[in-house]
């Protein structure tokens, strides 16, 4: 019966994180709660990663067209020189350079994140901040396609993603907040959001692969793993679709107020 109701526990948390990773909510915030309000304790970094995995294959999935465009056409860029390619190839440069400032602060700050800002006020905060920023653009319509950004930008929109490695700032509210704020029509600033969750969520996979390996409890904590990445895959594609459609209808103000209300109520009554 225990090893029931811990694989039980373990698919709760995966299809949590599958839910909130694609919804400007911030899934980690989200996980840290639940874990101290539930009594649910998951210990080491295997668990995270896991489910992260799950999410990016939920996202390559749901890319699938943009990312061979862009690389098919990036290489026929750099292979041909054809102007019709420029634009792709130019996209893949911002991608690049928008993944530079997390990569750096996570390889440096990692240890320090997940041991100094995991406590449940921390997170509130940071969950009431995501929901400022959500509010703050929740009028704007911007002009920027693709083919508009620059470096500038992507930048920006990179320091963003480097910010939301605090848990309870939302990664995808913070690019697409940023690049919203930068001018961005909501469908870029959605694409170039997810696009960037791609190469930040590979690389720590690939860093990271040796510690999931090497967990001790991996053994006998196969059921539950299997459980909860499975239980991420599938809520984080429906939920990425779901937040799709929330997107084009420019409905990000209902996010804005669960935050508010998430990180008011853990304030008062952590």
């Amino acid at each position: 019966m225990e090893e029931i109701i811990l694989a039980l526990k373990y698919l709760f948390l995966g299809i949590v994180q599958g839910f909130t990773e694609p919804i400007p909510v911030s899934s980690s915030g989200h996980l840290v709660l639940i874990q101290h309000y539930l009594g649910i304790e998951v210990s080491g970094m295997s668990f995270e990663l896991l489910v992260n995995s799950a999410s990016l294959i939920a996202v390559l999935l749901i890319y699938r067209e943009d990312i061979w465009r862009l690389a098919h056409n990036g290489i026929l860029y750099v292979t041909k020189k054809e102007e019709s390619y420029k634009s792709d190839f130019r996209f893949i440069i911002y991608l690049i350079v928008a993944t530079i400032p997390a990569a750096i602060i996570g390889l440096l700050f990692e240890d320090y994140i997940a041991e100094k800002l995991k406590g449940v006020v921390t997170i509130a905060i940071a969950l009431l901040i995501t929901g400022a920023a959500l509010w703050s653009i929740r009028n704007l319509k911007g002009r920027k396609n693709d083919n508009d950004l620059s470096l500038k930008d992507a930048f920006l929109i990179g320091l963003s993603q480097a910010v939301a490695l605090i848990p309870g700032i939302s990664r995808s509210g913070a690019t697409i907040v940023t690049a919203m704020a930068l001018g961005t029509k909501q469908e870029t600033a959605l694409r170039f959001s997810f696009l960037l969750f791609i190469p930040v969520s590979l690389g720590g996979m690939i860093l990271s692969f040796t510690d999931i390996l090497n967990d001790p409890q991996l053994s006998t904590l196969a059921l539950p793993y299997t459980l909860a990445f499975f239980g991420s895959l599938i809520m984080s594609y429906f939920s990425l679709r779901w937040f799709m459609n929330i997107m084009a209808k420019g409905n990000l103000i209902y996010f804005s107020i669960y935050c508010f209300i998430v990180g008011g109520f853990v304030l008062l009554f952590h």
